[in-house]
């Protein structure tokens, strides 16, 4: 059977990651976790003295870039792809709140998009991939045969949030989640480089009511419908 690509994209906290997880082990593709890279190097910046008072060193960034080395490997207990900073396992610190506040003003810097862009072109060269972001659809593989554009309202998509963060045992504000939330959506959409938008050719899937099974059930017959193009 011939190998596609599939782009999700959509809004932060829409649960892309995890169904482009899920739905990448049910098919045999590979998972790359775009959003994952973009804040594997916000938590660098952070851990490197590259925010000053909430302003990003930008030339700093830029000369530490190339030290920046992201890679992904899978956890047999979960079964999912973790994330490395220079080979390190950052996953868990890479979802913290902290991380989350600062992540899109370092998404919007062109320099970094444009290496983490390449990157991901690169890990997609082969097919059978199945990779979700912000910009997968329209700039990262703008001919990819499966594009599916995710979205909810604001306030699920914090509660969601929320209740992840309180599953972990972490201290949560719900207000202050959907302030980051509503944040994050203004820059994704409004950055120069590479804006959020739904692509042209991309199927919208509004999960706000949607249980995970419906959801699951959803992707698998767009795959279906996808491959039987080819």
């Amino acid at each position: 059977m011939k190998k596609i690509t599939i782009a999700i994209d959509g809004f932060s906290s829409c649960g892309k990651s995890t169904m482009a997880k899920d739905l990448a082990r049910e098919i045999g593709y590979i998972y790359i976790d775009s959003g994952a890279m973009y804040r594997a190097v916000t938590l660098y910046s952070i851990e490197n003295d590259i925010f000053h008072d909430g302003h990003i060193d930008a030339e700093k960034l830029k000369e530490q870039l190339k030290d920046i080395h992201i890679s992904f490997r899978l956890n047999p207990a979960t079964g999912r792809p973790d994330t490395y900073l220079n080979g390190v396992n950052v996953e868990d610190r890479i979802r913290t709140m902290e991380v989350s506040s600062r992540v899109s003003p370092i998404a919007a810097l062109d320099f970094v998009r444009q290496a983490m862009v390449a990157q991901q072109q690169e890990m997609g060269k082969a097919k059978g991939i199945v990779m979700d972001g912000r910009d997968i659809g329209t700039t990262v593989f703008p001919e990819a045969e499966l594009k599916i554009f995710v979205t909810a309202s604001p306030e699920i998509r914090a509660q969601r949030r929320y209740d992840e963060l309180k599953a972990k045992g972490e201290e949560a504000s719900l207000d202050e989640i959907l302030e980051n939330v509503k944040q994050r959506d203004y820059i994704d959409q409004n950055r120069e480089v590479s804006p959020l938008r739904k692509a042209d050719d991309a199927l919208l899937l509004d999960n706000s009511h949607l249980t995970i099974l419906q959801q699951k059930e959803w992707l698998a017959e767009q795959f279906r419908k996808a491959i039987d193009k080819e």
